[in-house]
This record gives C-alpha cells, sequence and structure tokens, in this order.
C-alpha cells in the first residue's frame, strides 16, 4: 500500500457538511427540521438543507410556514 488509508462514513460526513446544513426548529410546535433525515413524507430527500425546501413547504405536525422556523446550530 502507498500509506493511503480509507475514508470512514463519519470522515466523509464531516467534510460534507456546510454552513446550510443547520437544524431548523418549528417555532409553533417545536417540530426540528433535520437535514440529514429529511421528510419523507413530503417527498424531502435525506441530505436536503432548509434553503432547498420548496417555498410552499409546511410543518409536518402543524402546519407552520417556513418563516416560522428558526435555526438551531
Amino acid at each position: 500500500m502507498s500509506g493511503r488509508f480509507p475514508l470512514t462514513a463519519s470522515m466523509l460526513a464531516k467534510t460534507k457538511r456546510s454552513p446550510t446544513m443547520k437544524r431548523y426548529e418549528c417555532s409553533v410546535c417545536g417540530y426540528i427540521y433535520n437535514p440529514a433525515d429529511g421528510d419523507p413524507d413530503s417527498g424531502i430527500a435525506p441530505g436536503t438543507s432548509f434553503e432547498d425546501l420548496p417555498d410552499n413547504w409546511a410543518c409536518p405536525v402543524c402546519g407552520a410556514t417556513k418563516d416560522q422556523f428558526t435555526p438551531l446550530d
């Protein structure tokens, strides 16, 4: 071997995390949107940042609009 080593999944996750991949909390009901999980019930794939959610996306728990979410991270 030439001294190289394979990257682990946790190493890759750390390198791919960007400032836009913050979690956001609904100020109405407390639901937390986590980009790592997405919102599969609404057709939002894991890895989708909050900023990339469609403008008409709403909290899956209470229906609050995106402007009622605040960043956590």
